[in-house]
């Protein structure tokens, strides 16, 4: 009788390094320290006068006043992380944990009175002026960025009695609206008619993970499950989101924006020039999109009339199944055409249990990595054995390596704007596909299998999320006339995703239910700043085969600067004028020539 060997076990982060467990006394003491650190942060502003007022010359007791508080920030935001990265550990790879939820909803409420409370420094420091606080010693200089910032935000601040109201009622408010969003995605199930198997519930999440599934059938009876599944919680979403962005509207008025999209920007710190030019580099590669779809809809049996949504993620050609092990390999040889270092990043990240890899009922979806100590991270993933589950390693493990190059920094200047976060995942991720395509050859069926995974995700990063752009745009309008349910939300997403995908998607089998699926829009504009880092990360990749030693010689420096200075004239270092749509395009045309690769592969 032959024994067969059970598969390895996924890998399980190691949190103990922190705590011992929820019960852990220094969990519950760290909690305490960060309410203490925030009640005592409120005592100091206090007692200097941190607060808007009447401008004024800045005093010597102003150059003592801004290095208590800066500092005072840096350790509580130190702090803050340390505990919020534990609790939100536990909650995201296990949603029933009512423990977690309990304490992480403690130490928002602990934390709440801190935003308005950097609100007043911020008023603070237009009061007095940046420039000339920066000049009154070592730590202002060090934050110099981060006051600039400041004085710019706190011409859009209300009273200070309003924004501290403003952030006690979030907790009930936005907050929990979101962490509703976060708890029924979690745990919603679909049923799922499985050809071989019949109905099968299983979670939500589990089911659009069949829509990379290799057998049409399984994947189309996923797409019609997963669906069903959002449409039977439509109302409590619809509403969820619309309560979300009706605050968040509202807020920005009393506030003076122009609306969510201003407030992304300027978190981002990129200008709306840089927007614009993007945008319209985008616009104009969606009919390239839009043949690729068109192309692999064909190759699948759908005819001209585009490619059904159950099918944007199916496999062409022939696509390598990994092992965790055989995964790692293949990072670390990918990595290794770069650098030492990146592979010495790879080799902590793996020895020191910094990543959870294991799909589980309760986990969330997708993928991320958290900072959480000094250069320490860790890193969520969902490992299936596909190529695309290499490159989702590789891409958050380049999160992870950005991490270590702001480890060095205080807190406030680690605060890198998604825009640029993204930065050293994308190059990490197409160091990736590089390797991968010079390790299959000319084997035709290993290439387009990678150029069409590559294809797949570099579409949902500029197709996708310029429908998600879109109906958010169209989202936000609306909100600010009046109420918006389920179904006009459903009926703008459609109308988002015919103008994204044109004709290469049937416009018959859609997503419009995509509204209720990301809890990406409880964050204003959330999304374009994916766009933003794939394509800067392509342009950045493409510096490095340009000239690879020079390119070494500042890419360490210019991860370890994306919280000291705005977008442009960090993309300058590099001579790259990212309001210019020709950088946006040249980076587009990167990934037209493997549209056209995989174009001719698909015969």
């Amino acid at each position: 009788m032959t024994t067969v060997e059970p598969a390895p076990a996924l890998p399980r982060w190691d949190l103990s390094p922190y705590f011992r467990g929820l019960d852990d006394r220094d969990l519950l003491g760290a909690l305490e320290e960060v309410a203490s650190s925030v009640g005592r942060f409120q005592a100091l502003c206090d007692e200097r006068d941190v607060r808007a007022g009447e401008p004024r010359a800045v005093s010597a007791e102003d150059g003592e006043t801004v290095e208590l508080v800066l500092t005072a920030l840096d350790e509580l935001m130190a702090r803050s992380r340390l505990v919020g990265a534990y609790l939100y550990a536990h909650t995201t790879t296990d949603a029933r944990d009512d423990e977690a939820a309990r304490l992480s909803v403690e130490l928002q409420a602990s934390t709440a009175s801190l935003s308005p409370l950097i609100k007043r420094v911020e008023g603070w420091v237009a009061r007095l002026g940046a420039d000339a606080l920066a000049a009154t010693g070592p730590v202002a200089r060090d934050h110099a960025f981060w006051l600039e910032r400041a004085a710019r935000l706190a011409s859009h601040q209300m009273s200070e009695a309003e924004e501290g109201l403003a952030a006690e009622l979030g907790l009930t408010g936005g907050r929990s609206w979101a962490r509703l969003h976060g708890e029924m995605t979690a745990t919603l199930t679909a049923t799922v008619d499985l050809p071989d198997e019949g109905p099968t519930d299983m979670p939500v999440t589990e089911a659009r993970g069949l829509a990379a599934h290799p057998d049409g059938a399984v994947r189309r009876a996923a797409f019609d499950g997963e669906v069903a599944a959002w449409r039977s919680v439509e109302m409590p979403l619809a509403l969820a989101l619309a309560s979300h962005r009706g605050e968040m509207v509202a807020l920005d008025r009393r506030r003076g924006w122009e609306g969510p999209l201003e407030v992304s920007l300027a978190t981002n710190n990129v200008d709306r020039a840089t927007l614009d030019a993007l945008t319209a580099a985008v616009r104009a590669s969606l009919p390239t999109f839009a043949r690729y779809h068109r192309a692999k809809g064909a190759s699948l049996g759908h005819g001209d009339r585009g490619l059904p949504w159950w099918d944007l993620l199916a496999p062409l050609g022939t696509p390598r199944r990994f092992t965790w092990d055989e995964a790692v390999a293949a990072v670390e040889h990918a990595f290794g055409t770069y650098s030492p270092g990146l592979v010495s990043l790879l080799h902590r990240a793996v020895g020191e249990g910094w990543i959870d890899a294991e799909p589980r009922p309760g986990k969330v979806g997708g993928a991320f990595c958290m900072p959480v100590r000094d250069e320490e991270s860790r890193v969520l993933l969902s490992f299936d054995g596909s190529f695309n589950s290499v490159q989702t390693l590789a891409h958050e493990l380049g999160h992870a390596y950005h991490n270590t190059q702001l480890g060095h920094r205080p807190w406030l200047l680690r605060a890198t704007p998604m825009a640029l976060a993204e930065t050293a995942s994308i190059f990490c991720e197409t160091v990736m596909v590089e390797a991968g395509l010079a390790a299959v050859g000319d084997d035709v069926a290993a290439r387009l299998a990678i150029l069409d995974g590559d294809l797949v995700g570099s579409a949902q990063v500029v197709v996708d999320i310029h429908s998600r752009f879109l109906f958010e745009q169209a989202l936000s309008a609306e909100r600010a006339r009046g109420a918006v349910g389920p179904a006009r939300m459903t009926a703008l997403m459609a109308e988002a995703q015919d103008a994204a995908y044109l004709d290469g998607v049937d416009p018959d089998h859609r997503h419009p239910h995509m509204w209720a699926v990301k809890g990406h829009y409880y964050t204003a504009f959330y999304n374009w700043p994916y766009t933003f880092g794939l394509l800067f990360g392509l342009g950045l990749y493409a510096e490095f085969r340009r000239d690879p030693e020079r390119f070494r010689g500042g890419y360490d420096d210019l991860l370890g600067a994306t919280g000291l200075g705005d977008a442009a004239p960090l993309a300058a270092r590099f001579g790259i004028d990212i309001r210019d749509e020709a950088f946006w395009a040249s980076s587009l045309d990167v990934i037209g020539d493997r549209i056209e690769a995989a174009v001719a592969l698909m015969g």
